[in-house]
């Protein structure tokens, strides 16, 4: 009510501006207004890859929430595949191995398991390959998000984001569900199944087990956590956050491009 209010510039009074970039249909955003990023030096060239999933297309299905231990600790999950036969013995976990290859963009990964039904590609022309069968595995954006796909009557994305919560020892993760296709009745019946299906899986088993380690954590009775041989995205995980942690110099991206070569399979 400007006549009892008072006459207000608004163009000076609106809402607060953040700093936004959008790369391979994602946007990438700061909370922290002052805040500064460069957003292609921060990827590196893995927008290029990004890009092949073709975000820019889909369709926002569906989004839902997760509690869950410190946001270091839940990420470990999305980051290995030798956990899946053991804690995932109830659900999907006896259709996997526990064996992953590594592909690093920097700290940026993707994760991929031996899989014998690429080989029939061997000898066949790289441009005749399947679109789909070269985006498999899980694909992470450093430090918090991950990105998995899922068959609901066509490709469906579930891209997560891991956020702090409002203690050290909690976080909430943001499940978006993409959609590469137009929901129908019956593809919608099977988008909600399997976004129920993933939150009962990544609350009563990933983070009811991260839960626990972060109990047991908080006593204080370790100092460090032990990654084996075949939990490589943990290791380059935290040896990035640690880094970054540590470091005293302001210019992330030199530190980023100088700290080991960039694209490591």
């Amino acid at each position: 009510d400007e006549s009892a209010f008072g006459e207000i510039g608004r163009s000076c009074h609106g809402l607060v501006p953040l700093p936004v970039a959008e790369r391979a249909g994602l946007v990438f955003g700061s909370v922290r207004p002052d805040a500064w990023f460069d957003t292609d030096a921060w990827l590196g060239g893995y927008e290029r890859v990004l890009a092949e999933h073709r975000f820019g297309d889909c369709r926002l299905v569906g989004r839902q929430r997760v509690a869950g231990p410190n946001w270091k600790l839940a990420y470990d999950g999305y980051l290995d595949f030798y956990h899946l036969p053991v804690l995932h013995r109830n659900t999907f976990g006896p259709d996997y191995n526990n064996k992953a290859i590594y592909d690093a963009w920097g700290p940026h990964q993707r994760l991929t398991q031996p899989d014998d039904r690429i080989v029939v590609l061997d000898g066949q022309p790289e441009d005749e390959w399947p679109h789909e069968a070269m985006l498999g595995g899980v694909w992470t954006i450093f430090p918090h998000v991950s990105v998995a796909s899922f068959d609901a009557g066509g490709r469906l994305y579930m891209v997560s984001q891991l956020l702090p919560g409002p203690d050290p020892g909690s976080s909430v993760t943001v499940q978006n569900f993409l959609a590469t296709f137009e929901p129908t009745p019956e593809t919608s019946e099977l988008i909600d199944t399997r976004m129920a299906f993933l939150l009962g899986v990544v609350r009563d088993e990933d983070y009811a087990t991260g839960l626990g380690i972060q109990k047991a954590l908080r006593t204080g009775a370790r100092d460090h956590v032990l990654f084996g041989r075949n939990e490589g995205g943990g290791q380059r995980f935290h040896r990035w956050v640690e880094q970054l942690v540590t470091t005293e110099d302001p210019d992330l991206p030199a530190l980023i491009h100088g700290a080991e070569e960039f694209h490591q399979p």
